[in-house]
Formats: structure tokens, C-alpha cells, sequence
């Protein structure tokens, strides 16, 4: 049995999902559970949807009419006009408008759940609907009643106990009927409430049923020939790495690599199933596999660029020291307010420390900081770590830049930068 994993890029358009299902095809022996992810930019867009009803905002009509007419352009060119699938699709979206005919509720993270979630139920719904359309059986598969998660929304904390026990009580038997087709990102709560794992979670999901599964192997498909030595997008001379070990994946999405979701490897390393990362337009190339034996040859940095990074300075109000007891009331109040820490500094007289600016909650830290202490930062900076480094590559990496903090261990360096 294998699990597949389809991010939003690979099913942003009609041919995106006619080329899943060519992909598809190719494992026409095998048992697939296949966890897709929300098309294109569906995340981004119900996102601003999700502000839009918090604020009372005008557009709310209009964003929502954009989302919609976005994936009835794909259906229309996959499907004949009376198929079932428009009325699957209509009926999810009435979720959404179930929420904003209510007031708002007061739990923003909340909300986001019950109307962000709304993006992966679609397209699964399509995917599973072209899927049997061109041949292949598939089921499709709600993952809230499945991945069970605590009420930390927007960050659901898996429940493995009872996730590992549904798993692998229904999924087995549904196996012998036909592919299954299901939910990255999502969770649901013993209240029957969605829960979202944190952005790009697909993967994590996928390694959830693998582990539960006992799989083969994972096998996530980008658009990217497999993990690169830095992203294409910032880089010209990327090179693609053959594999990689447990811990190395680990590391480089500790430090933000976006290929791959952080919570992802845990699960596989524990369970020992090797992780592929393929491209979903050439699928007969090797790509790059993660395993618990691979070589450590880096002929190149790692290189890892976060942007959108605060850098905060934290100090008492009467010019003492930053004692381990304050440390603690900080760190208590960057868990409260899920905000990650990417590096951190100690002086005498304060504590400084850069994370992902994610707004709601920040404006919520700064407001529970100023109670106790005197608190500045500079906003819209950049994290670079490399890993493996050498000295002529930081220097080419920081030229032109100001450098507002800078970390230094035996393998890694961290840089953040204006």
C-alpha cells in the first residue's frame, strides 16, 4: 500500500487533475490512499474570505462569487453539465454560507477552520469525481472523522491513539474497493468541529495515514524535480539532492524548507518508511528519496530563505536583568499565541528573538509583552540559514544587506537580514 500526496499546485487547473489521474494510472496495481491538498490558491483566497466576513468587509459577496466561479471553470471543463459533481461541489460551499450568515464568532482560529477547510473538501470532491470518470474506482473519504485532533485550531494537535485506531479500522477495507481519495490539512475534534494542522499540512497528513497504515512508502509530487539545495525561486544554480537522511529533512524543515511540511518525517522515521519527492510533471524520474541510511555528501550549502520575519526585542522596564523566570512568562506567551521561534539571543538586559509574523496573533503577543516590558521590532526582514556553509557563500548571500542578527553553530548559520 502507498500514500500519495498531491499539493495545490499540482491540481490548479483542468489539466493539473487530467495529469494527477495519468499519475495515477501508473499504479493501476497497487492500493493508493491519495491525500490532496486545496487547488491553485484556493488556501490564500478563503483566507482573505475568512478576514473579509471578521471585518464586515463589502467584498465578502465578491471574493466568495471569485472562489466559486474559479472552481466551476475547472468542473466545466472536465465534466459533462448534468454531472453530480456540480451539485457536490454547490453543497460544500453552502458550508460557507451557513458561517457567514451568522455573527461572528469570537475565536478567529475558530472560523478560519470552519471556512478554510471548505478548499480541500472541494477538491477532493473533484479529484475523486475525475478519478472515476477516467476509470480508476476511487472513494472518497471525509478525513475529519479520521485525523482526530484537540481543539487547537489552526494548529491541531494529532491524537495519535484514536487516529491510528479509525485508520486502520476502515481504510484497509475501503482499500479493497478502490483508491482512496481524501483531505490533507484537515482534522475534526470529538465535538465534530474542523481542526487545520498549520498551513501546507498535506504532507503531515499524509505521513499520519502511512504511519496508521503501515505503508510502503510516501510519495509527495511538487513542481520541483525533488528537494533542492535551495529554492528555484530565489536561486539559479539549484541542485537536486539523490536522497537524504531522517535528520537532515528534519533540520532543513526546522528552518523553514517549504518542500516539506516540519511534522511530516517524525511519523516516517518512527515507523521507517522512506519518503519520496517527485515531480508531477515527469513522474518516471527518481526524484529524491528520504531514508534512514542515506549518504551525508553536501557539495553545496543548504540554503533556506523565510521572509516575513519580526525581530523582537524584549527588556525589563527597570533595566534588570532578563532572568530565567522571565524567559519562562515569554515562552509561555509565544506558546499561547502559536507563534514559532526561529532564533533566539540572550544579552544582560534583554532577549531578542525572530519568528513568522502571522498577525492576529502577534498583535496579540505585543499587547500581553508591554503589560511587563519595554518591547521593540522591525518588521519585514529575512531569514536566511545555510547549512553546510562556507564563508565565500555567506558573503555572496548578505552583500548589499544589513544585518540585524547573525547565529553561528558547527554545521549551521542563521542571518536575519534587511
Amino acid at each position: 500500500m502507498l500514500v500519495f500526496k498531491f499539493g495545490g499546485a499540482s491540481v490548479k487547473d483542468a489539466n493539473g487533475i487530467i495529469n494527477l489521474g495519468n499519475v495515477v494510472k501508473k499504479f493501476d496495481n497497487e492500493q493508493l490512499v491519495i491525500v490532496v491538498s486545496a487547488m491553485g490558491k484556493t488556501t490564500n483566497a478563503l483566507e482573505k474570505l475568512t478576514k473579509a466576513y471578521i471585518n464586515s468587509d463589502d467584498q465578502l459577496t465578491e471574493i466568495f462569487d471569485e472562489i466559486k466561479s474559479y472552481h466551476y471553470t475547472i468542473i466545466e471543463q472536465l465534466f459533462e453539465p448534468r454531472h453530480q459533481i456540480f451539485n457536490e461541489v454547490a453543497n460544500t460551499f453552502v458550508e460557507i454560507d451557513w458561517v457567514i450568515e451568522e455573527e461572528p464568532h469570537e475565536d478567529y482560529d475558530f472560523i478560519y477552520d470552519q471556512i478554510v477547510s471548505i478548499g480541500e473538501l472541494v477538491a477532493t470532491r473533484i479529484v475523486n469525481a475525475y478519478l472515476n470518470q477516467a476509470g480508476i474506482k476511487s472513494l472518497w473519504l471525509d478525513v475529519r472523522g479520521y485525523v482526530q485532533t484537540d481543539n487547537t485550531y489552526r494548529e491541531g494537535i494529532v491524537q495519535w491513539d484514536k487516529t491510528c485506531v479509525a485508520i486502520s479500522k476502515d481504510i484497509p477495507t475501503l482499500l479493497e474497493k478502490g483508491q482512496v481519495i481524501t483531505q490533507g490539512f484537515l482534522g475534526g475534534t470529538s465535538e465534530n468541529f474542523t481542526t487545520t494542522l498549520g498551513r501546507e499540512g498535506s504532507d503531515y497528513t499524509a505521513s499520519i495515514f502511512a504511519a496508521c497504515l503501515g505503508a510502503v512508502s510516501v510519495t509527495t509530487w511538487k513542481d520541483v524535480p525533488g528537494i533542492l539545495n535551495a529554492d528555484p525561486k530565489f536561486f539559479e544554480d539549484t541542485v537536486k539532492f539523490d536522497e537524504l537522511s531522517y535528520t537532515e529533512a528534519i533540520e532543513m524543515t526546522y528552518y523553514g524548507a517549504s518542500v516539506i511540511h516540519p511534522k511530516t518525517i517524525k511519523p516516517l522515521q518512527n515507523a521507517k518508511i522512506p519518503l519520496l519527492v517527485k515531480s508531477f510533471t515527469h513522474p518516471d524520474e527518481p526524484g529524491t528519496i528520504i531514508h534512514e541510511n542515506a549518504a551525508g555528501k553536501f557539495e553545496k550549502p543548504v540554503i533556506i530563505i523565510k521572509q516575513n520575519q519580526v525581530l523582537l526585542s524584549i527588556s525589563a522596564r527597570d533595566y534588570s536583568f532578563i532572568s530565567e523566570e522571565q524567559l519562562s512568562m515569554i515562552f509561555k506567551l509565544f506558546s499561547q499565541y502559536h507563534l514559532k521561534v526561529n532564533v533566539m539571543q540572550t544579552s544582560a538586559l534583554s532577549f531578542t528573538v525572530c519568528f513568522d509574523l502571522r498577525e492576529e496573533w502577534f498583535k496579540k503577543l505585543l499587547r500581553a509583552l508591554t503589560a511587563d516590558f519595554k518591547v521593540k521590532y522591525n518588521d519585514s526582514l529575512t531569514l536566511i540559514t545555510v547549512r553546510h556553509y562556507s564563508r565565500a557563500s555567506l558573503k555572496e548571500l548578505t552583500e548589499g544587506k544589513t544585518i540585524l542578527m547573525e547565529q553561528l553553530s558547527r554545521n549551521t548559520i542563521q542571518i536575519v537580514v534587511k
